[in-house]
């Protein structure tokens, strides 16, 4: 086996698992509530309450509230008293949201990407959309961190657009509690103001809009900056429509990061690529390569070669031992690439055939980078 690579010359933010990651936050919402759970060691402190609404704003990085405080200043007053938690590995919606409800790391619930292989076929899973020949509950067999706070007597509330109630998604990572369907902001707001009145409670809240504007304007447009003054208008009102003694948490399920058309690889446009490569899954940003037979070796060469500096290529092992799926099941093994491929700066990795709707997307995530894995813990 060969020797993994040294990194390229810029920093990654490795996950924290097990210390402050976004899988760390309901481990220390049930240590809060007074109903710690030994299997669940965390690094992350959170003051006492017998109410917590965790509030998650789906691609509000750290590093982006950082930047655009102005326009969020509610939020943005509440990072001096903030220390950054990280996503998972890939930083993508599914893998963070299964990570936040079952508190695994991704090698452990097995939602690995965007999409990844269905082991033993040439199928990719999309985890958003899901298909109807997977059992969420057969691919997430594992009791969710939801479902276990509500075993243990704490009311556990799920705060979403109906849309989401029976998707692949919801029942793989947050089956256990209660759905609460809300489609509108005002009305999320009046049902997390009542559920989270039961004490002990966790009420989780989700708000996807922001996300949906980086991918499609990008992070430094006009468009997302009015989006994320609106979220911070929604978290106040929030705030506002608790009483003092329950606790609010906002935290993010990844950052995001503009990718312009000259930062843009096309597995098509590059032959070798495709060579002894079955099947392309994972996301622009973070690739999952699934070789044939004998291939793995070959493959990683030809990708570090065509992408040097602009991505790291690791082999499946290789990004094992890194830690990047923290402890990996064996059922899980298969979904992760046999070669993985994290990109660097404002590099993308297009595949065109498979994935045609990304050429239309301005803002991606998925990598290592600061930008994409640091995201906010705010309490308030």
């Amino acid at each position: 086996m060969t020797t993994p690579p040294g990194p390229p010359p810029h920093d990654w933010c490795e996950p924290a698992y097990g210390d402050r990651s976004l899988g760390d936050v309901v481990p220390a919402v049930a240590r809060a509530l007074g109903r710690p759970m030994a299997s669940w060691p965390t690094g992350l402190e959170l003051p006492e309450a017998a109410s917590y609404v965790v509030f998650l704003v789906d691609g509000l990085g750290h590093r982006l509230l950082e930047r655009y405080a102005a326009a969020a200043p509610y939020l943005s007053s509440l990072l001096a008293a903030s220390t950054p938690a990280t996503a998972g590995v890939p930083s993508t919606t599914v893998t963070s949201l299964s990570s936040l409800g079952t508190a695994l790391t991704p090698g452990g619930h097995g939602l690995v990407g965007f999409s990844s292989r269905v082991p033993g076929t040439d199928e990719l899973l999309n985890a958003l959309l899901w298909d109807a020949d997977v059992d969420p509950q057969e691919w997430q067999p594992h009791p969710t961190a939801f479902g276990t706070l509500q075993a243990a007597g704490v009311q556990v509330s799920v705060v979403s657009e109906r849309k989401f109630e029976h998707s692949g998604l919801t029942v793989a990572s947050q089956r256990g509690g209660t759905f609460v369907g809300a489609d509108r902001v005002g009305e999320r707001i009046a049902a997390v103001a009542q559920v989270s009145a039961e004490r002990p409670s966790l009420t989780y809240v989700y708000d996807g809009d922001l996300d949906w504007t980086g991918h499609r304007w990008g992070v430094a447009s006009s468009q997302w900056l009015q989006q994320l003054a609106m979220i911070d208008a929604e978290a106040e009102q929030l705030r506002e429509a608790l009483p003092a003694d329950r606790r609010l948490v906002v935290v993010a399920d990844h950052g995001m990061v503009d990718v312009p058309d000259g930062s843009r690889v096309d597995v098509a446009d590059h032959p070798e690529l495709s060579d002894g490569v079955a099947l392309v899954g994972g996301e622009a940003r973070f690739r999952h390569l699934y070789c044939r037979g004998g291939a793995v070796e070959d493959v990683a060469a030809a990708w570090r070669a065509t992408l040097g500096e602009r991505a790291e290529v690791l082999t499946r092992p290789e990004a094992i031992r890194r830690g990047w799926f923290g402890a990996v099941d064996s059922t899980v093994l298969p979904r992760i690439g046999d070669v993985v491929v994290a990109c660097s700066g404002d590099t993308a990795v297009l595949c065109s055939d498979t994935f045609p709707y990304e050429h239309h997307l301005v803002g991606m995530h998925g990598s290592l980078t600061p930008a994409e894995m640091l995201i906010p813990v705010l309490v308030d």
